[in-house]
């Protein structure tokens, strides 16, 4: 008796939108107390993107999907399913992921959002190849994007500098054997929830005069245990991917951070034991973009020719939950 083999499921296109509208750490000092010299220093932060007022997750996310779909050489009507992965939908209900799919008139696709705060994108990537692995879809849309400027605390310098606006999608599908995703490790506890939150907007705390006085719709973050979160889960969490690939950090060419602050990711390099010349970082030009921050990041490093064809790559998150992701990819260029 002979048993059925998964299929190899691998990244086959991707894409990436950033706003036009760039907000630097002097622009910053206009609008809160604070100094381009205070946010580099602690966080490696010079550039922020925020949307236009006419931009929202769905139109960002549109626009990454629609590259992705283009370096795939495939159509709308080649995806099976659509997956976003947002803290920041359009709206509650409905999902993103469908205003997506109108969008693209991508008439045959499934879609649902993810959210898993910054790690989204990392468990999307991990939930999404389950449907491919087992061949009940062939072309599935991975999407991270974030409109956080929406829901910043402008009064509130220790969260507002940190946070920016994009998408990254990839179109994921069959590779090779021995490419593609090779191991993976998801993680959360919930205990640490109230860490980072948005404390209002659902059914906990409804909205009403009172949720807005008390700036209850914003971002509202507890810095230092989040940061002391991060410096010790993303190398371990790394370390685990590997553990499941079977595959050691020496044999890693390239780890792409979730970029949230240069420190942590410093961490995570120190922890794998790899140089920074081989951490993808982008931090510095678009700030915190949650779950968009990794797609945008493994785009710029495919398309400017870092990453190559047959080398391996460690993409590792953290985010609201607390919940944490790593993936171990070996790149496969068509």
């Amino acid at each position: 008796m002979t048993t059925k083999k998964d299929k190899a499921v691998g990244i086959i296109g991707i894409g990436s939108y950033v706003p036009a509208r760039a907000v630097t750490n002097k622009d910053m000092e206009a609008i809160v107390e604070t100094s381009d010299e205070w946010i580099s220093e602690r966080t490696g932060i010079k550039c922020r993107h925020f949307v236009a007022e006419d931009e929202h997750t769905s139109d960002i996310a549109t626009r990454a999907a629609e590259r992705a779909l283009k370096d795939a050489n495939l159509t709308a009507d080649d995806i099976d399913l659509i997956v976003v992965a947002t803290a920041t939908p359009d709206m509650l209900f409905p999902s993103t992921a469908c205003l997506v799919q109108h969008n693209l008139n991508a008439g045959k696709a499934a879609a649902y959002d993810l959210s898993a705060g910054c790690s989204g994108f990392m468990y999307s990537i991990a939930t999404a190849s389950q449907f491919i692995k087992t061949g009940l879809y062939k072309y599935i849309l991975v999407i991270g994007a974030e409109t956080l400027s929406r829901l910043m605390d402008f009064t509130d310098r220790n969260t507002c500098v940190l946070f920016g606006d994009g998408a990254g999608a990839v179109v994921l599908g069959e590779v090779p054997e021995g490419y593609g995703i090779l191991g993976v490790h998801l993680g959360s506890d919930g205990g640490g929830g109230p860490l980072l939150s948005l404390p209002a907007g659902g059914t906990r705390i409804p909205a009403s005069e009172e949720s807005v006085k008390n700036r209850l719709h914003y971002i509202h973050m507890e810095g230092n245990e989040v940061f002391k979160f991060a410096v010790k889960v993303m190398g371990e969490a790394a370390v685990k991917a590997l553990d499941h690939a079977g595959m050691q950090s020496s044999e890693v060419e390239w780890l792409i951070p979730h970029q949230a602050n240069i420190r942590i990711i410093q961490s995570a390099a120190k922890r794998l034991k790899m140089p920074m010349e081989k951490v993808i970082v982008n931090v510095d030009r678009y700030g915190n973009t949650s779950s968009a921050s990794i797609p945008i990041a493994l785009e710029e490093a495919i398309h400017d020719g870092r990453i190559k064809s047959g080398q391996t790559v460690v993409m590792v998150g953290f985010g609201a939950g607390l919940t944490w992701a790593s993936t171990v990819i070996r790149w496969h260029h068509k």
